[in-house]
């Protein structure tokens, strides 16, 4: 077997079912294999580091596959090439390198960073059409601030979390997750979530609820019960995918 190959993918997912392969065939994992399998010669798997919902996007998505003995002598800077002519423009290597056989692109993965762009305005410039969440009304910058910190340490986040349906998810400390840096930047108007790991459309959640408290729509009491009260309700205020986008996925040096 020829070496592990990482790569770092970027796409704008506004025309994809979300990283997971669909039974529609329009996942970014689909559009990858079906290079791979272009340029193999055979059915190659591509992992994830993880699922980024549909019409979400990816600056720095981390994926690994084994290339076929028949392809042992391709660089990965070949490999690179040749997907990049294969897949659709929204979808980018942006690098590809050899990795230690044990790497995993989900379970080697030791923290991510998402970002969450806001704009903030009667107009939305076409430019950020599909890349942003468009916000009419005034938000109360601090007071976002102070709750978007409410969100940081570990917490069990069920009610910031949508079911798969998966049996898991009913399992003690299944939700519990650590967010070590949860801030927002007023020039940029983007929420950025660092964890170390996250649940189905968590970040979106997170941020749609943040908003209601920054437009005095719930008080900042009400994050609390949310987070203090996890199996109670849930927060029903789901931030649109448009506006996210996967920043980066963090591994230990050797990886």
């Amino acid at each position: 077997m020829a070496a592990r190959i990482k790569l770092t993918l970027a796409y704008l997912g506004t025309p994809y079912s979300g990283w997971q392969s669909q039974p529609n065939n329009n996942a970014i994992q689909d559009h990858l294999e079906r290079a791979l399998e272009k340029i193999g010669g055979q059915k190659i798997r591509a992992t994830g580091s993880g699922r980024t919902d549909a019409g979400v996007h990816a600056k720095a998505q981390i994926a690994h596959f084994d290339p076929p003995e028949s392809r042992a002598r391709m660089q990965p800077q070949q490999w690179q090439h040749a997907l990049n002519a294969a897949l659709p423009p929204e979808i980018r290597i942006m690098h590809a390198g050899l990795a230690p056989t044990d790497f995993h692109a989900r379970f080697s993965a030791t923290g991510k960073e998402y970002r969450y762009r806001l704009h903030l305005g009667e107009i939305l410039p076409p430019q950020l059409h599909h890349r942003a969440w468009h916000l009419r009304q005034p938000i109360d910058e601090a007071t976002l601030k102070t709750a978007l910190s409410h969100y940081q340490g570990t917490h069990d986040f069920q009610a910031f979390a949508a079911n798969r349906g998966d049996a898991k998810e009913s399992l003690p400390g299944y939700a519990t997750r650590t967010l070590t840096a949860v801030t927002y930047d007023a020039a940029t108007t983007t929420i950025s979530v660092q964890g170390t790991g996250f649940l189905y459309k968590m970040v979106r959640l997170l941020v749609g609820s943040a908003i209601q408290v920054a437009t005095h729509r719930e008080p900042i009491d009400w994050l609390d019960t949310l987070l203090h009260n996890p199996h109670g309700k849930k927060s029903q205020h789901c931030a649109p995918a448009a506006g996210l986008t996967l920043h980066r996925v963090d591994y230990c040096e050797s990886s």
